[in-house]
């Protein structure tokens, strides 16, 4: 589980800035929002897993009927599984945190002499002075018992306060309108090219198109929130794609041509 509360690596990276005098320019923050991840993550998932189904199908079968049927009846059912995953993740992601903070509340009312003792350690861990962190940190939370059980759910165990303003069916309906409408990118160019023509291999084409177009946004989106260079992400969501979409191809192919299987 990640130190919520800080540890060594970030004592190292603020000591780097510091040692650096500090200057140079100020990094640029992340997008925020409540639900800009489930929307950019749950998005690249839909738009790979779609993309990879309609490359094996198109490797097995010249009938761009049966990639539009397959590929939209897999499209609702990975996103239906993939909102009601997110709804009992959240959901018990919740519960979890409430009941350890009803522990936390009790150990806190009747063993407070133990809780400051195992908070006074933990600000040592990270490099504070043990007066510093007895007589200005350790003894004043003695007064604040709800701002001690806070910082013993994040120091034993990594754990933020429930955010009351998650709701748990919003995250799930999020995801699953992230996945309906980026996981349907790759099969448009089929139904957009049927007035045009009826060569499948042009409409594949459209799709493999599209699908990087839609990659390379989405990898720009995953730039901000993780504050990762632009190229870099966009590559490295392009690779994602193209090396599932391959993989997915070549099973395909080898299915139909070498194991004799016909879609």
């Amino acid at each position: 589980m990640s130190d919520i509360g800080g540890g060594s690596s970030s004592i190292r990276l603020l000591r780097e800035v510091e040692e650096e005098g500090g200057s140079g320019e100020r990094p640029k923050e992340p997008w925020k929002g409540e639900y800009v991840k489930s929307i950019v993550y749950g998005g690249l998932d839909a738009i790979i897993t779609c993309f990879s189904l309609i490359s094996s199908i198109s490797a097995s079968t010249s009938s761009s009927v049966t990639v539009l049927v397959l590929g939209f009846a897999n499209l609702v059912a990975d996103a239906i599984s993939m909102g009601l995953g997110d709804y009992v993740s959240a959901r018990t992601e919740q519960d979890v945190i409430i009941k350890e903070r009803r522990v936390t509340e009790w150990d806190v009312i009747n063993h407070i002499d133990t809780e400051q003792s195992q908070l006074l350690t933990h600000f040592q861990a990270l490099g504070m002075d043990y007066n510093d962190a007895t007589l200005k940190v350790v003894n004043i939370f003695k007064k604040y018992k709800d701002i001690m059980v806070d910082q013993r759910m994040v120091a034993d165990k990594g754990m933020l306060p429930a955010d009351e303003e998650v709701t748990p069916w919003k995250n799930g309906l999020v995801t699953f309108t992230s996945f309906m409408l980026f996981g349907s990118t790759p099969l448009l160019s089929f139904i957009i090219l049927i007035p045009f023509t009826n060569n499948d291999t042009f409409k594949f084409i459209g799709a493999c198109i599209v699908s990087a177009i839609a990659l390379a946004l989405l990898g720009v989106a995953k730039a901000r929130i993780s504050g990762e260079r632009y190229m870099f992400s966009i590559a490295m969501t392009l690779f994602s794609g193209a090396m599932a979409g391959a993989t997915a191809y070549f099973v395909g192919w080898s299915l139909k041509h070498v194991a004799g299987l016909e879609g």
